[in-house]
C-alpha cells in the first residue's frame, strides 16, 4: 500500500522504498516479529541512533505497530504474550509509611533526589507509587526516559516524577519556540515531557512540589547528556486545567503557552481525541531558541 506524502511515522517520513525494506525483513526468516531482530535491522540499515549512538530499538518498533495498524504492513502473530504489558497491568505491592506528612518544607531537608535506574529496588518503588496513586497510572515507556524518586530526610518517599519523549506535535509551544516543521523534526529530541509527577495524598508540604520541580530541573540536563549523550534545551508538560491550576508549575518558574486542542500528544487528527489541556514549558538555559530553530 503507498505511503501517503502527508503521513508520519514516530517523526519519520516514510518513502515507498523504506516501506519494500520493512516488508523485505517481515518476508525473512526471523524468528521474532516486531522484536529485537527486525527493529535493530531497520536502526542499522536507517541510521535510527540517538546521540550516544546506541541504536533506538525500542522506539523502532512502535512504528511497527502503528503501520500494521494503518493495514500498510502485516505483523506475524506474537509466540506469546508481552511480558511489558502483563507487568504493567499488574500493580506492584509496595511497602509505604501511608500515615500523613504534614510539616512545613524545612523540617524535611535535607531531600535527596535520586536517578531510578532500571531494575533497581528504586525501580519497583517508583513504578508501585504511579500505578497506584497517580490518576494516570503508568504505561510501559518507550524511548528516552528519565524518572526520580525524591526522599525526605529520614528516607520516606515524599514526590516522584517522570520524563519521557515530547509531544510531536503541540501548537501552543511549537508556536512558542518559533521553529518550523524540519527544525522541530530535527530537534525534538532536546526536548523532555514531564510525563507524570505524583506527591502522594498523604504528603502536606506546603512548597513541596515547587521546591521539588525546581531542584530536578536543575540536574535534568545533565543526567540527560550522561543516559543519552546528548543535553535539553526546554521541558514540557501537559495539565488538565480541571484538575490542577498549574499552580506549582508556575512557582518553578514554568511558563503557560497556551491549550491543546485535544487531539493526543502525537500529532494533528480532524477529532478530539483527549481531555484539553494546558502547556507549560520552561527553557533550561540560554540561547535555547537559536539551537533550536538553526
Amino acid at each position: 500500500m503507498p505511503v501517503r506524502e502527508d503521513e508520519v511515522i514516530q517523526a519519520r517520513r516514510l518513502t515507498p522504498a523504506e516501506l519494500g525494506e520493512i516488508g523485505e525483513l517481515l518476508a525473512a526468516p526471523i524468528p521474532t516479529g516486531i522484536g529485537p531482530a527486525v527493529s535493530r535491522e531497520l536502526c542499522q540499515r536507517w541510521d535510527w541512533r540517538n546521540e550516544a549512538g546506541r541504536p533506538k530499538d525500542m522506539a523502532c518498533r512502535s512504528p511497527l505497530l502503528k503501520l500494521e495498524a494503518r493495514g500498510w504492513i502485516r505483523l506475524p502473530p506474537r509466540r506469546r504474550a508481552s511480558v511489558n504489558d502483563q507487568r504493567n497491568l499488574r500493580p506492584v505491592e509496595v511497602d509505604l509509611d501511608r500515615s500523613v506528612l504534614e510539616a512545613d518544607l524545612a523540617s524535611l531537608q535535607p531531600l535527596h533526589l535520586d536517578l531510578v535506574g532500571p531494575g533497581s529496588s528504586d525501580a519497583a518503588l517508583f513504578r508501585g507509587l504511579l500505578q497506584r496513586h497517580h490518576y494516570l497510572g503508568l504505561r510501559n515507556r518507550v524511548g528516552e526516559n528519565l524518572s526520580y524518586l525524591v526522599r525526605e530526610r529520614t528516607g520516606r518517599p515524599v514526590a516522584a516524577l517522570l520524563f519521557g519523549s515530547a509531544a510531536w506535535h503541540c501548537q501552543p509551544r511549537d508556536a512558542f519556540i518559533g521553529w518550523n516543521e524540519d527544525q522541530r523534526r530535527r530537534h525534538r529530541s532536546r526536548l523532555t515531557n514531564n510525563t507524570r509527577f505524583l506527591i502522594p495524598c498523604w504528603v502536606r508540604v506546603p512548597h513541596l512540589a515547587s521546591h521539588v520541580l525546581a531542584r530536578v530541573l536543575g540536574r535534568l540536563d545533565r543526567d540527560w547528556r550522561q543516559r543519552y549523550g546528548h543535553g535539553l534545551e526546554v521541558v514540557e508538560t501537559f495539565v488538565e486545567p480541571e484538575r490542577f491550576a498549574g499552580t506549582s508549575y508556575r512557582a518553578a518558574g514554568w511558563l503557560p503557552v497556551g491549550r491543546t486542542t485535544g487531539r493526543g500528544r502525537n500529532g494533528p487528527s480532524h477529532t478530539a481525541s483527549t481531555t484539553a489541556k494546558d502547556v507549560f514549558v520552561r527553557p533550561l538555559g540560554r540561547h535555547w531558541r537559536q539551537r533550536l530553530c538553526s
